[in-house]
């Protein structure tokens, strides 16, 4: 019964980080109903910023602040000099800038930073032990960071002036721009918000998997398969996804198929979820008259 409860609980943990990378993902999607596969590698690459301010002298949460806003001014850069030049563009065009834009983060933080693995700290007691001695400080700090970026960005969404602009900029642009919402700066900071998320997960992660310029390849994946999951429209959804999908990695990868195999759970889920329930678990389907 221990090793079950330790399994459960780690998995729980390990899906908070899934959640954060398939919040991301969601951000991304519902400013500009696209997929972000280089969500990841932007995220590496925000980690090792990070890593370069600690290295320099700063501490953690410094280090973190700083690293949150220039990834925030990333993801605003990516999208007004790189997205929005390419307009309405076709999906496959779009595919191929996001498998770009992969390739040239990878690259540059390889370049920069070299291929060594590093460890990466964390702000969390590590000899600590929490919820009976079952789960670690860092991974108990996950997934509470994990919520508290939920409840945040759910409070902004539904109760700021800027969060509704936002909301309606995504859902309906012709719309928001006959009432005065500047559309493109709204996809902006979606972009934005999307990165310094992402930044959250790849610090996080960082941690358990050491860092380096291909830390985040599986990392992306459960994501995008928890997103799915959830549902790729529904931030609470994806969020729900990801600790779903990191308990039953845990539990079937120990129980059933062995550890060799875990990483293709994902692709199962990703197959299942888009043959059987395209909506997810928790979104809508919506049905478009033409």
């Amino acid at each position: 019964m221990d090793a079950f409860l330790h399994q459960l609980l780690s998995g729980l943990a390990t899906g908070g980080i899934y959640a954060s990378m398939a919040l991301a993902l969601v951000m991304i999607y519902q400013s500009t109903h696209h997929i972000n596969f280089a969500q990841g590698e932007m995220a590496m690459f925000s980690t090792f910023i990070a890593w370069a301010l600690m290295q320099s002298g700063f501490g953690y949460w410094p280090a973190f602040a700083i690293t949150i806003a220039a990834s925030f001014a990333m993801g605003m850069i990516v999208q007004r000099f790189v997205i929005r030049p390419l307009g309405s563009s076709s999906h496959l065009s779009l595919v191929v800038v996001f498998i770009g834009l992969l390739l040239i983060f990878n690259s540059v933080a390889g370049w920069i930073w070299g291929y060594d693995v590093r460890p990466f700290p964390t702000p969390f007691p590590e000899d600590l032990r929490v919820l009976g001695g079952f789960v670690t400080a860092h991974q108990a700090g996950s997934i509470g960071i994990t919520l508290v970026l939920l409840v945040g960005l759910y409070a902004f969404f539904r109760y700021t002036p800027l969060g509704l602009a936002m909301r309606g900029a995504a859902q309906n642009p012709v719309s928001s721009r006959l009432v005065g919402v500047r559309v493109d700066l709204m996809l902006g900071l979606g972009w934005g918000l999307a990165a310094a998320i992402g930044a959250v997960a790849g610090m996080m992660v960082a941690h358990l998997l050491f860092l380096e310029p291909n830390m985040m390849a599986a990392v992306v994946l459960y994501g995008f398969a928890a997103a799915l999951l959830g549902g790729i429209d529904n931030p609470w959804g994806a969020v729900a996804g990801g600790f779903l999908l990191g308990v039953f990695e845990n539990l079937f990868g120990t129980y059933v198929i062995g550890h060799d195999l875990k990483l293709t759970l994902a692709l199962v889920v990703i197959v299942a979820v888009l043959t059987f329930k395209p909506a997810g678990l928790f979104g809508v389907r919506r049905v478009r008259r033409v």
